[in-house]
């Protein structure tokens, strides 16, 4: 059975194998990752599409191929089939580095991947020597050049130090010191304050995105207090038959992401984004769910159209996204298109937290974490209260402030807490 490059999204036409997580004469069960992709959207793993053993690997590692093609053999139970000549060539065999790399080589036959990796360490192609098959650049070659720069801007930093250092007279006998400490190599060269750690591609488009989004919106903050009192009463009678049914827990975020969903029907000037000098309103609610991908970043699946889901559903597809968004093997398709996001940093423990907007949204809101606090609750009719206990977190909104003004994001809150604080959950159920 062919395996062929499949298609990660609408606008993606091709990508770039950056890994094989198989050999030729290794079994494959369906499902498996087989192997790993790039596109200037998403790196993702591609599962294999039916069991067997993978035979030939038809595209190397670095090589950019449109969608559709090729890439590998799986043989199913009882096929026996050699490699191919074409197979062998393709990786086994490659083709050696031309000496004077041609300016189509360097520039029109850049992948994806490789103009990414350009842009982001602010390189020229002609700066890099290009070793694949014709002189093309690769991912490695990019590497290369970004190691030899730093050791260069090493070795520079020290010999301007050393100039700069005043002669020791020779009258006086010099006072032998402390041995240096062994310059630091491989990612931590250049930095003599400590170890550099180079950003990861998607941490990098994580930073400029942020600042981006911080250079473009007029960003206004503004929270509210949340009693989710009625959400606790409900996950407490059906947390364990959740469990049960569903293999995961039945967190906040669900009924959260409902609340906002709602707020958004009658508060659409959030669901919106900023196009020249009006803004766009959108018919359906795209709705984001940040995940944090530890130190590496964060990515933004979207749940489409979640106007028109239950509190279930969109449960079941925040796991499912994070699950897979932490396992690398979501598509392009599914991280685009989003009209309004939630930041849910609620679970470590903060207390109020500023999100940045999604570009090119106009708003973001972030869930705090819910914990027992005194609460004053009207005893009666005659204006007494009595202190109670009750599980109350902070719900956080960054709007942009060239849409919308502040009562209308105050509105917009207050409808949010009275979803989550008065709604009948039971009916969702």
């Amino acid at each position: 059975m062919d395996v062929t490059m499949p298609q990660l999204g609408e606008t993606v036409a091709e990508a770039t194998v950056t890994r094989w997580l198989k050999q030729p004469g290794d079994a494959v069960d369906e499902g498996e990752p087989l192997f790993e992709v790039a596109t200037d959207k998403v790196d993702t793993e591609i599962p294999a599409s039916a069991g067997g053993t993978l035979s030939e690997i038809l595209v190397a590692v670095d090589q950019t191929v449109p969608v559709g093609t090729r890439v590998a053999v799986i043989n199913g139970p009882g096929e026996e089939r050699g490699p191919s000549d074409s197979a062998q060539a393709a990786v086994t065999v490659p083709e050696p580095p031309s000496a004077a790399p041609t300016r189509a080589a360097r520039n029109g036959s850049l992948s994806p991947l490789v103009r990414k990796l350009l842009a982001e360490h602010e390189l020229r192609p002609d700066q890099v020597t290009g070793t694949g098959p014709g002189g093309r650049i690769t991912r490695g070659d990019v590497a290369a050049a970004v190691a030899r720069r730093g050791k260069a801007a090493s070795a520079g930093s020290d010999s301007t130090e050393q100039a700069r250092r005043p002669p020791i007279p020779q009258a006086v006998p010099a006072v032998q010191s402390t041995p240096a400490a062994a310059a630091p190599t491989g990612e931590g060269a250049g930095s003599p304050d400590g170890t550099l750690v180079p950003f990861t591609s998607i941490r990098r488009r994580t930073a400029e995105h942020m600042v981006r989004s911080k250079a473009t919106s007029a960003h206004t903050l503004m929270a509210v207090e949340v009693d989710y009192s009625a959400v606790d009463r409900v996950r407490k009678r059906r947390s364990e038959e959740w469990r049960r049914t569903e293999g995961f827990g039945l967190s906040y975020l669900p009924f959260v992401s409902r609340a906002v969903v709602d707020a958004l029907g009658a508060y659409p000037h959030l669901n919106a984004s900023v196009h020249g000098d009006g803004l766009l309103l959108h018919r359906e609610v795209h709705l984001g769910i940040a995940v944090d991908l530890d130190a590496d970043g964060l990515v933004v699946p979207v749940i489409r159209s979640a106007g028109g889901k239950r509190l279930r559903r969109i449960a079941q597809e925040v796991s499912e996204y994070a699950a897979r968004a932490r396992a690398g093997r979501l598509r392009a398709d599914e991280l685009g298109g989003g009209t309004f996001t939630i930041s849910n940093p609620g679970p470590y423990g903060t207390s109020l937290t500023v999100p940045i907007i999604n570009q090119p949204q106009v708003a973001i809101l972030a869930t705090d974490s819910v914990r027992p606090s005194p609460v004053a609750v009207p005893t009666g009719s005659g204006g007494e209260y009595a202190l109670a206990v009750r599980p109350v977190g902070n719900v956080a909104l960054s709007f942009d402030h060239r849409a919308v003004d502040g009562a209308y994001a105050a509105r917009f809150l207050a409808e949010v807490r009275k979803n989550i604080e008065e709604r009948n959950w039971d009916a969702e159920f």
